[in-house]
């Protein structure tokens, strides 16, 4: 599901293969032994070494050694790693600089719940993730939007792409980002109130929600996972680690979507991009990674139930090199469930499949019993779809490819749980260029199917919205002659309400990064819906026609509140999200897919 590859960090998809030992190791020898199988310039969906020429070697380094890239790296020598990351960026390191200046704010009032209003909780603003935010927790409406203005800027540290959505909760913001760094600040100033660490770099968005301690004590907590399967609560007030849990041992496993928290259970999927690059190295054991899904006790982290997406992975056939094949594999979650007290279910939407045997719960939607895990209902929308890095399309002779490619159709985003007219729905996009309606007392039958665009295996859906009358999704289309747009569609019928052709691109036109796709997550607000583009700039269309009535164009530096440099680019992934009268929201998604940047952006009304 190289959505994701170009979509990855700052991602360099190195099928790594260990390079001799050498006193000063040769960035353009260890790039072409242990890279370039897949990133042979137009071969393949992994970032082109012009691509990851916008990077600094700083941000590649973090990206082989804390992020993406961490399995594809594990043969190279830190040395190995240092020298092919100043070949990849064509400059050297820079030299250490004293640390940074943090604006630390001079007060720090206590966390209020995260139930109170003004806030957006968690990836979709709340466990049925409809990714809307009302008048009242808002305090933002159509009307108000040509009075927006930049407030403040929060810059990343040493990363090109800003891919972790914050949250608002309780009277704070909560950010996270691929250096392994979450803040939280004051959402009016962007003033620090704490920074907390991880051990690896954290991609998925965050959620509050109340726990109580081993000695009795009670507070509230944020929830966010890593791109090792750690799963962390730290206390919302100190930035103390409460807990943390590795929920899957396999070296390929991740945590994109964010944490779901409910009465005192926290849902996490994982998702293994990292072994989906493994198809084009004859010596990896290919594959074995499978999707799961777990409930942690929110106090704790204790693990009350796991339940993998797919059937256990079986010797298949050995290679050419005679090493072994497995499958099947895949079925990663990538987005964050979706829960629903009312029928005691969570829902996902899964990935497609890395190895042979096809799966039945692969680029499906699937509904698991809330307390036990037990899997109630499955609905594949794309059957066969098996797709590894590296593979042609009929691989007859070569288990460590799919016999034939699927298209890589994923799903990325979280079924928006809605009602209308009385009646439930699931509704999601996927890559495929495809919208649905499924029913979730009809273990989840097709309501409705509206094609938002041609689909695309680069580039994701990562979200639409839902306000009752209508959903929202704009169309990535990545790979095809006309990217970008969005659409507006009747949630009771499915039938189309507006349609908006891509936009005139912001960006530099002459790079092959300028892309006018819109995958990343909308947010829809009272009478207006926003979607953010790969072309730098975040727009806002009207819910009635679909006409534009605000836009900001990211593609600059911005003078950051803690003194980090910062600029925009691309945006992919995350949505904006509204609370308490502000729009906050990422720029910048470097790599193959999209222009690189490291900046959060707040708005409010003067």
């Amino acid at each position: 599901m190289l959505l994701r590859v170009g979509v990855v960090s700052v991602v360099l998809l190195a099928c790594a293969v260990p390079v001799a030992a050498q006193q000063a190791p040769d960035g353009e020898a260890v790039f072409k032994q242990s890279c370039a199988t897949c990133h042979r310039d137009g071969q393949n969906q992994a970032p082109t070494r012009e691509a990851m020429r916008q990077m600094t070697p700083e941000a590649i380094l973090n990206a082989l050694t804390l992020g993406r890239m961490l399995l594809q790296a594990n043969g190279l020598s830190e040395a190995e790693q240092r020298a092919v990351s100043v070949f990849l960026a064509g400059r050297p390191f820079a030299p250490p600089s004293p640390p940074v200046v943090v604006n630390r704010c001079t007060a720090s009032p206590p966390m209020r719940d995260p139930a109170s209003a003004g806030g957006w909780n968690g990836w979709g603003n709340g466990i049925a993730n409809t990714r809307f935010q009302p008048a009242a927790s808002g305090r933002l409406t159509a009307a108000d939007l040509p009075k927006l203005k930049l407030k403040w800027a929060f810059g990343y540290s040493i990363v090109t792409s800003a891919r972790a959505q914050p949250i608002v909760a309780g009277g704070r913001l909560f950010v996270a980002s691929e250096n392994m760094e979450v803040h939280a600040l004051d959402p009016k100033t962007g003033c620090t109130l704490w920074t907390y660490k991880a051990t690896a770099g954290v991609r998925t968005a965050l959620s509050a929600g109340p726990y109580k301690g081993a000695t009795g004590t009670s507070g509230y907590a944020v929830y966010f996972g890593d791109s090792r399967a750690n799963v962390y609560a730290v206390d919302a007030n100190t930035g103390q680690l409460v807990w943390t849990r590795k929920v899957d041992e396999h070296r390929a496993a991740a945590i994109t979507g964010a944490p779901t928290v409910h009465d005192g259970k926290v849902y996490v999927g994982v998702q293994g991009l990292n072994e989906e690059g493994q198809g084009g190295n004859a010596k990896y054991e290919c594959c074995t990674f499978r999707g799961s899904l777990s409930a942690l006790d929110a106090n704790t982290g204790q693990v009350l139930w796991k339940t993998y997406t797919i059937d256990e992975p079986k010797p298949r056939a050995k290679n050419k090199n005679g090493v072994q094949q497995w499958g099947p594999a895949g079925g990663g979650i990538w987005a964050a469930p979706t829960v629903d007290p009312k029928r005691n279910m969570v829902y996902v939407a899964t990935g497609n499949n890395y190895a042979d045997p096809s799966q039945p719960t692969t680029d499906a939607v699937i509904a698991f019993d809330m307390n036990s895990g037990t899997r109630k209902w499955v609905n594949q929308l794309t059957p066969n779809d098996n797709w590894t890095l590296g593979c042609g399309p009929v691989n007859p002779d070569n288990p460590n490819c799919p016999e034939k490619l699927g298209p890589d159709f994923d799903f990325s985003a979280s079924p928006s749980l809605v009602t209308v007219n009385n009646r439930d729905l699931l509704v999601l996009p996927q890559k495929s260029g495809m919208a649905y309606a499924l029913d979730p007392d009809s273990e989840g039958q097709k309501v409705w199917e509206y094609r938002i665009g041609q689909g695309s295996g680069l580039g994701g859906q990562w979200g639409g919205a839902v306000d009752g009358q209508n959903a929202y999704f704009g169309v990535s289309d990545l790979l095809t002659k006309n990217p970008g747009g969005i659409r507006a569609v009747d949630l009771a019928t499915g039938k189309p309400v507006w349609s908006v052709e891509p936009q005139q691109r912001l960006c530099d036109t002459s790079k092959p990064t300028c892309r006018a796709s819109q995958g990343a997550a909308v947010s829809v607000i009272p009478g207006a819906v926003f979607s953010g583009s790969l072309d730098g700039g975040m727009r806002a269309y009207s819910t009635t026609d679909g006409s534009i009535i605000w836009s900001f164009d990211t593609n600059r530096e911005f003078e950051t509140v803690n003194g980090v440099k910062a600029n925009g680019g691309g945006i992919e992934g995350p949505g904006p999200i509204v609370a308490d009268g502000m729009l906050y929201f990422n720029s910048g998604y470097g790599g193959f897919v999209g222009n690189p940047g490291n900046v959060l952006l707040a708005f409010g009304i003067d």
